[in-house]
């Protein structure tokens, strides 16, 4: 079995936890969450940022770990704005095609088009870099409709 760097997820503390998509992962030995503003980052030195208008993520970048911010698009530009060593990581996006299946409006998005939920980005960035996406999806509620509009399965 091949072994990847940990996921790291940064939440916003104020994070309506009964509407995060990201719920369940918790306890995956793959994911560490830590808690804005209230724990330090480790190192993200070797790692990728999920976000908008970069780069896109491909399966050259397998060998990296996934960092994501969580957090309403309010709240990630403050986030982003205070990350530690930006120099540190790279910024990646994940292709347009994807759609995301939860229903929100999305206000404070640049591009609501592309804005997936946290978990959907997590299952997309996952897949590109080919790693098994078994059990991200789990506790999900629009697991079965995102699959199905982006013509995905679980590996």
């Amino acid at each position: 079995m091949h072994s990847f760097p940990h996921t790291l997820i940064l939440r916003h503390r104020r994070e309506n936890l009964k509407k995060c998509s990201l719920r369940g992962l918790e306890t995956r030995p793959d994911c560490r969450f830590y808690t804005y503003p209230k724990h330090p980052l480790p190192s993200l030195q070797g790692y990728i940022l999920l976000c908008l208008d970069a780069p896109l993520l491909t399966p050259d970048d397998a060998s990296k770990g996934v960092f994501l911010i969580d957090g309403t698009w309010r709240h990630t530009e403050t986030m982003f704005s205070q990350l530690p060593h930006p120099h540190l990581f790279e910024m990646k996006s994940l292709p347009s095609h994807f759609q995301t299946a939860y229903p929100r409006r999305q206000e404070d998005c640049s591009d609501p088009d592309r804005g997936l939920a946290s978990v959907e980005a997590l299952f997309a960035a996952y897949h590109i870099l080919q790693r098994p996406t078994a059990g991200l999806l789990d506790h999900y509620h629009w697991k079965d409709l995102f699959l199905s509009k982006n013509n995905l399965y679980a590996l």
